[in-house]
């Protein structure tokens, strides 16, 4: 598109001639690109002689991005006027916009008063000419059947040669206005006001200046439905078989004929702004302001692979011979980057779309065969951070409907394996297959249809899978193959330490899962065992795994046939907890000092703490006793009390109780000074307890 660039400031410059505009050229589309990401991009390729105009067609909700996109291209000197098309402002505020407005389905009196002054010539239904001087409305009386009864009557009145004339509407049968550029603006206001009702398909008109016969493009994007990929996988014989195929829909209004067809995986950016309807901003009065926003950006979560799988096949790539190593996949890239090179020959791009190859081994007789019968119809290769399926054959595909195209034919690496789940299911693995994709293309993510022995054997599905990716797949349940988890948890202290006279205590927490897996097929069986991964647990137990994701790790178990093998996964967890000695009793303190793990130094110094903390706990014990025996002489005070108010003081029982209160007063305040000297006793104690922890930093 060597005049792309200009298109952006392409200006209409003069107005279609009449004769080109009533009879426009087609140019018919001649390559679609489709992206998985629901767009397409459409280029039409034609040729036009001297001024000429072309038009197309597109749905209401496909021209804002039309007009986002559309690039132009008018060869051998030519060049593009102008880009035209159908407003899309908001119909009322467009039929406003004309000296006679017809938006609110106004009367043939309110459309009147819109011409007031203007000349017509009326049937009323005499033939009558003038100007209109006004529009009213009157009432009169009429008597009918001998009453009088009154009615309202719109007139119409009109300066004429002979003086003004009154007319009633309802003896008017035909006005024509005589102004030219008035009955102009009404013809535009109704064609506008019917187009509006055509809600499904705009035309989009494009102008192209020049002398005689030449090329000219058009291109633009357009939003598509995704473009689909499903797959059929066969695992018979020693070298399996994947075949691809593509599912695009042409749901266009246009027959696609002899079409160049693209199809283009990965997500480019794509968004749609209305450049279509017209804009308007409320201004302010003195200073005109702009506002604008950006959408907040979105990124999608990556994955991290690793494991000891990855170095062994590292190890074994490093240990193959130099020419194992050009495998399928460098080789094909190579192909495609040599074939999609500038100035290829067409043989180098159609050697591309063949064919990978066959089997190596025949498959039995009457057997479904992948490598028999279709071959890719798709040249394979990368284009900018995208890759992209050229299809070899020109594409005729009828409106509204759809197609199935080979785009894969190839040999794969695949390694068949029962895939256990314990959260999928707990008795029984999966069939499955861990695929690597060595067929040197991309692989769309799709359902996969799996043969095995010649027979269907289930359905997969796969994600996206770049060249030399690996992944699992699963299609049916192993039945042959079945696994008893069992798991169980332990706990330890493994150190003791006091810190600032805090009780630091480290706890070891083992999980252990032991799968049992017991292989009932007459032939051995690879099963990988899928177990959860926490982040904040060591693996201890197997040293190795196949592979690991963010959410399990995927451990490979061999099984002889007829034989039963334990995988057992060992994880450890190791937390600490702090615990205030203040806070503790004695007995809770010693406790710690008979672990296994714990110094003697932190032993001596934790029976020491107890120690001390013992004579504060006994001493406040002692002191609580005599808050008791208080507190019990207070109750019978109260009681005594009572009982003299009841008696009076100067009987014979009131002087007995006053004697007891008395003496009752004497043991308190022996109790009293006993607890002034235990609390001395305790704050003394506390102290040595406190400055004893205070500077404590015992390992």
């Amino acid at each position: 598109m060597r005049h792309a660039a200009a298109v952006l400031s392409v200006v209409c410059l003069a107005l279609a001639p009449a004769a080109a505009a009533d009879n426009p050229v087609e140019i018919p589309v001649t390559r679609v690109v489709l992206f998985s990401s629901g767009v397409g991009y459409f280029e039409h390729k034609g040729e036009v002689e001297g001024d000429a105009v072309t038009r197309l067609m597109f749905k209401v909700d496909q021209i804002n991005d039309v007009l986002k996109s559309m690039v132009l291209d008018d060869l051998n000197d030519g060049k593009v006027t102008c880009v035209s098309y159908a407003s899309q402002d908001p119909i009322v505020r467009a039929l406003k916009s004309f000296a006679i407005d017809v938006s609110g389905d106004p009367k043939l009196s309110d459309l009147l008063k819109q011409v007031r002054g203007a000349d017509v010539t009326v049937l009323a239904p005499e033939k009558i000419t003038g100007k209109i001087l006004s529009i009213e409305t009157t009432q009169k009386t009429v008597t009918v059947g001998g009453m009088g009864t009154i009615i309202t009557e719109t007139v119409m009145n009109l300066v004429t040669p002979q003086g003004i004339k009154s007319l009633s509407m309802s003896t008017v049968n035909n006005v024509t206005l005589t102004d030219e550029k008035l009955a102009g603006e009404l013809t535009k206001a109704l064609e506008l006001l019917i187009t509006s009702h055509d809600t499904q398909r705009k035309p989009v008109e494009i102008q192209f200046t020049g002398k005689g016969k030449r090329t000219v493009r058009i291109g633009y994007i357009a939003e598509t439905p995704i473009w689909k990929t499903s797959y059929r996988l066969d695992l018979s014989g020693k070298k399996p078989m994947i075949q691809g195929w593509a599912i695009v829909e042409n749901t266009s209004d246009t027959d696609w004929s002899k079409v160049a067809l693209d199809l283009v995986s990965g997500r480019p950016i794509s968004f749609i702004q209305d450049l279509y309807t017209p804009l308007y901003m409320p201004r302010p009065i003195v200073q005109p302001e702009l506002y604008a926003s950006l959408r907040p950006q979105m990124y999608e979560e990556g994955l991290r692979k690793s494991g000891a799988a990855e170095l062994a096949e590292a190890e074994q790539a490093d240990d193959a011979p130099a020419d194992a190593k050009g495998d399928a996949r460098g080789a094909a890239r190579k192909r495609a980057e040599r074939a999609l090179a500038p100035g290829a020959p067409p043989a180098a791009k159609e050697k591309l779309g063949a064919t990978f190859g066959g089997y190596a081994d025949a498959v039995a007789a009457g057997e479904m065969s992948l490598a028999r019968g279709v071959q890719s119809v798709a040249m394979a290769g990368k284009v900018g951070e995208l890759f992209h399926f050229a299809i070899k054959d020109p594409v005729n595909l009828p409106r509204r409907r759809s197609a199935m195209l080979p785009i894969v034919n190839s040999e794969i690496a695949a390694e068949k394996v029962s895939i256990y789940n314990a959260s999928v299911l707990p008795k029984n693995p999966l069939n499955g297959a861990w695929l690597k994709n060595s067929t040197g293309m991309k692989m769309i993510g799709g359902p996969v249809t799996v043969f095995d022995g010649g027979m269907y054997a289930g359905d997969a599905r796969i994600d996206n899978l770049v060249p030399d990716d690996k992944r699992l797949i699963s299609y049916a349940i192993d039945l042959n193959v079945t696994v008893d988890p069992s798991g169980k948890t332990d706990s330890r202290v493994t150190s003791v330490k006091i810190v600032r006279g805090m009780l630091e205590i480290k706890h070891l927490s083992t999980f252990e899962q032991t799968y049992a897996i017991k292989n009932k097929a007459d032939e051995k069986r690879t099963i990988i065992v899928e177990h959860p991964f926490a982040a904040e647990r060591k693996l201890v137990a197997p040293e190795k795994y196949e592979e690991k994701t963010p959410a399990l790790y995927r451990f490979r178990v061999e099984v002889d046939k007829a034989a039963q093998k334990d995988l057992l996964v060992k994880e450890e967890q190791v937390h600490s907890e702090m615990v205030a000695i203040l806070d503790r009793t004695p007995e809770a303190i010693l406790s710690y000092s008979k672990t296994g793990q714990v110094s003697k130094a932190v032993m001596d110094a934790i029976q020491k703490a107890g120690e001390l903390k013992g004579k504060v706990v006994q001493l406040e014990s002692q002191m609580q006793e005599l808050n008791k025996q208080k507190q019990s002489l207070v109750t019978a005070q109260d009681r005594l009390r009572k009982n003299i108010e009841t008696v009076g003081k100067d009987s014979e029982p009131g002087k007995n109780f006053v004697a007891k209160l008395v003496d009752m007063e004497k043991q308190i305040d022996g109790l009293d000074a006993k607890m002034g000297d235990l609390q001395k006793a305790i704050d003394s104690a506390r102290n040595d307890l406190a400055n004893y922890l205070k500077n404590l930093n015992v390992e």
